[in-house]
């Protein structure tokens, strides 16, 4: 796959996360396809168990991708995860086999104040 046809592949993805849609939002994962989540430790085996364990996921979720970039088969993913209107924010990293995802890794942080003493340095958005 080309670089164009994996990011409209990524879109679409990302479209179907945001809108609850499990069936497209999957179609991108081998069959083989694994998820890690570092910070939990938890290590998700198959396209099926990765999607199961989206659908299972009680609270209402929304996903705002910032950006993405990435060539070949390494693509990096930022974005917003809202749970139940609680934002953290997120990184997903996917490495892709044969044109579908074959390892994804997630990121996640909280949002948080910024340190008083490089306030003079930052630009707020």
């Amino acid at each position: 796959m080309d670089d164009r046809t994996v990011r409209t592949a990524l879109e679409r993805h990302w479209e179907a996360s945001d809108a609850s849609d499990f069936d497209v939002e999957h179609e991108i994962y081998a069959e083989d396809a694994v998820l890690y989540y570092p910070q939990s430790g938890e290590r998700i085996r198959g396209r099926q168990n990765i999607q199961e364990s989206r659908f299972v996921q009680p609270n209402r979720k929304r996903f705002t991708v910032r950006r993405m970039n990435g060539g070949g088969d390494l693509w990096v993913t930022e974005f917003i995860l809202t749970y139940d209107d609680v934002p953290s924010y997120a990184v997903s990293i996917m490495e892709f086999r044969e044109g579908l995802v074959a390892n994804e890794t997630q990121y996640f942080a909280d949002r948080f104040e910024p340190a008083p003493s490089r306030a003079h340095l930052v630009d707020r958005r």
